[in-house]
Parts: structure tokens; C-alpha cells; sequence
């Protein structure tokens, strides 16, 4: 039974760090639901902004950790996880014994697995708990969390997911599952995105009217989550990062070291990436991941809609 569990009126304590556009708003769920929200970020502003909805602030990851019942490390991969913990202001020195961390990168099941083992011998519990939902999902509370851990991990972590998330899946015992299918996640995502960014500026170099060609395609069996999504972007010529090409050339990059151990070909994949490192090498790299399309339309001559066109309402 965790240390909440056994001390159902005692305050709990979370710290997120991380406070970019996913971390702020899990932080801010958390503190609607009445826990007790410290945050740090590598950008003293973004401190600043959780401050100023009436959380708490701290100076370093350490800071941030040394009361907390659930840390929430909400940073881009391995190895950045890899300095919250175990840097040279690391959480894991502070952490009060039976706390849980919950690490939300994405990072191959290998490194999950290894830091998982460090962290749990330190007497401390380790949620492998990738996340998907996009930046207005973590401000509602409403995320999916692909989660894997020890049965303490997931008790102790409860009050944190249940304030982050609108769905939690318990993916097993271990750490490395979470993160497993979230790479499967990352697969689908990047190829979807690659491939609706394909089809809109093919449909631009027919000459079609690409605003009734995304009314067509998301009322018919071609459409997908990222099409609907993703080519309203593309519509008004706004390639503001919501999810940037790097995020895919980082995921889609595991992605290929994961199936080249196994020995399993992931040809899509692999053809996807290839756009988004051109895109990358083109400038395009903190672009939104919807610059695909301006990369087909570079090579193709084909015309994109520029900047200041109204959204299409349907």
C-alpha cells in the first residue's frame, strides 16, 4: 500500500518539470484538483507564468522534488530524463523515499527499463508513462497516458493521473511497456502526418480548391486523425509549432533503432522520416510538423495557401 494510501488526509505534493505547453497544463490540472503543485522549467518565464495561476515555483529540479509525493518529468527524451534524475541538481537525491516518478518522454523501451532499475534502487517507484493528447487535452485534464509500473508505482502516482488524464491504460508490471506503445503510437502518427501533408499539396498541384478537398476527404474514407487535424494548418498557411518536425525526426529516429534491433522492416516509416530530416535540413525544424506540406510544395512547385487566409469553418 503506498505512503497515500495509508495517510489518506495528508497533503500531496507534486512537482512537474517541464512547464512548456504539455507540462503547464498537467501541472495546472493537477492543481485544480487540489494537489499541491511545485514546477520547474529550464526558462525561468515559464516558472513565472505557473506562479502567476497561484502555484509554486522552484529554482531547480531538486527544489521542485524534495517534498513531492509524484514527480512528473515532462521533458523530450532519454537522456534529458536521464539529467532531471541523476544531473547535477537531479530529483532522485531528494525524492522522499517511496515517491514515485513519472517520467512522460518518449525514449526507447531499453532506456525506460534502465532507468526504471535506477531509480527503483534507490528505494523509489518508476511510472513509465508516455502521454498523447496535444497541449489542449493537458489543459483539460483530459490526456491519454500509456502507462506501465510496479503496482505501488500506480498507487501512489493516482492522484496525479487521475487529474492529468481522461484515460489511463496499466500496460503492465514493468517499465518499458509504456513506452513501447507509445513508439507504436509515434509510428502511426508520423507516417499520417506525412501522408496528409502528401495528399493536400498533391491535391494543390491539381489545381483543386483545397478548402472543399478537406470537407470531401474528412466526410470520406481517405481521412484520419493527423488529415483533420493537421491540414487546417496548411489551409491558412499558419506553421506555428504546436508539434514541431524535430519531434518526428527524434521519434521516428527510435522508431528505426527499435526495428533495426529486432530485425523488422518499417519501410513507411523509414520513408516518412527521410521527409521530415529534409524538411529539418530545409529550416523547417521548430516549424510546425505540418511543414511537410511546404517541403512537398518546394519540390513539386506546387502553391500552398500563405499566411492570413481565415480558417474554414464547417
Amino acid at each position: 500500500m503506498s505512503p497515500l494510501a495509508e495517510n489518506p488526509g495528508s497533503a500531496i505534493v507534486a512537482a512537474v518539470i517541464g512547464l512548456g505547453s504539455m507540462g503547464l497544463g498537467m501541472a495546472r490540472s493537477m492543481k485544480r484538483a487540489g494537489l499541491d503543485v511545485v514546477g520547474y522549467d529550464i526558462t525561468p518565464a515559464a516558472v513565472d507564468r505557473f506562479m502567476a495561476d497561484g502555484g509554486r515555483g522552484a529554482a531547480t529540479p531538486a527544489g521542485a522534488a524534495k517534498d513531492a509525493n509524484i514527480v512528473v518529468s515532462v521533458v523530450v527524451n532519454g537522456a534529458q530524463t536521464e539529467a532531471v534524475l541523476f544531473g547535477p541538481e537531479g530529483v532522485a537525491n531528494t525524492m522522499k523515499p517511496g515517491a514515485v516518478f513519472i517520467s512522460s518522454a518518449t525514449m526507447d523501451p531499453a532506456v525506460a527499463r534502465d532507468l526504471a532499475r535506477r531509480v527503483e534502487a534507490l528505494g523509489l517507484h518508476y511510472l513509465d508513462a508516455p502521454i498523447s493528447g496535444g497541449a489542449a487535452k493537458a489543459a483539460l485534464g483530459q490526456l491519454t497516458i500509456m502507462a506501465s509500473g510496479s503496482g505501488q508505482a500506480f498507487d501512489t502516482a493516482r492522484p496525479g493521473l487521475d487529474a492529468m488524464a481522461g484515460k489511463v491504460y496499466e500496460l503492465g508490471d514493468a517499465a518499458g511497456a509504456g513506452a513501447a506503445f507509445k513508439m507504436i503510437n509515434q509510428l502511426l502518427a508520423g507516417v499520417h502526418i506525412a501522408a496528409a501533408c502528401e495528399a493536400i499539396t498533391f491535391a494543390a498541384k491539381q489545381g483543386l480548391d483545397l478548402d472543399k478537398v478537406y470537407e470531401v476527404i474528412t466526410a470520406s474514407a481517405g481521412n484520419s486523425w493527423m488529415f483533420e487535424n493537421r491540414v487546417p494548418h496548411v489551409l491558412v498557411g499558419d506553421y506555428t509549432p504546436l508539434s514541431s518536425i524535430e519531434i518526428f525526426v527524434k521519434d521516428l529516429g527510435i522508431v528505426q533503432d527499435m526495428a533495426r534491433s529486432e530485425r523488422y522492416p518499417v519501410p513507411l516509416a523509414a520513408a516518412a522520416l527521410q521527409m521530415y530530416l529534409a524538411a529539418a535540413g530545409a529550416g523547417m525544424g521548430r516549424d510546425d510538423d505540418s511543414s511537410l506540406a511546404r517541403l512537398y510544395a518546394k519540390l513539386s512547385g506546387a502553391e500552398l495557401p500563405g499566411p492570413g487566409k481565415e480558417p474554414q469553418t464547417l
